[in-house]
């Protein structure tokens, strides 16, 4: 099943934290390689806040490239502010490619799913969580459902 732009820009919207530190990143990690680990995938997990990556962790299965991909994937994220997947499916739908555009580098920026904003409801973009390991679509969601969890869980 695919995501449609609105979908995805409605994912955007709704999954905002109410707080972010450096706990919430490690908490969000966890969730992420728990949940990795449940579905039997392997994934490179990245938490970026504040200018500096707070969670970090490359499942067995992973390469180095994995790290790069999510790191070009997170600099989409925070130049954009729109989720990695969101813009792969916009410049789909303009029938052109985001790494070929002329004032995109794309050594530094892809938009392959996998990385989503982390934004602090009322304050605005703070940093991304990005995976890497899955098709495109898989990653994102892997992400949208850990951030899901992590908020309800801190509504307890």
């Amino acid at each position: 099943m695919s995501l449609t732009l609105a979908e995805i820009a409605q994912q955007e919207e709704a999954l905002q934290l109410s707080h972010f530190n450096h706990d919430v990143a490690w908490q969000l990690g966890c969730t992420l390689k728990q949940m990795a680990e449940s579905q039997q995938v392997a994934v490179a997990i990245e938490v970026y806040g504040f200018g500096q990556t707070l969670f970090q962790y490359a499942m067995p299965g992973t390469c180095a490239d994995h790290l790069d991909w999510m790191r070009r994937k997170r600099n989409s994220v925070l130049r954009y502010g729109r989720s990695s997947y969101y813009l792969s499916l916009y410049n789909a739908q303009k029938q052109r490619e985001f790494e070929t555009q002329p004032h995109i580098d794309a050594a530094e920026y892809c938009a392959h799913g996998g990385s989503f904003p982390i934004r602090i409801a009322g304050s605005g973009l703070v940093g991304a969580v990005t995976v890497s390991g899955l098709p495109s679509l898989h990653d994102h969601n892997l992400v949208t459902q850990a951030l899901a969890q992590v908020m309800a869980e801190s509504e307890k």
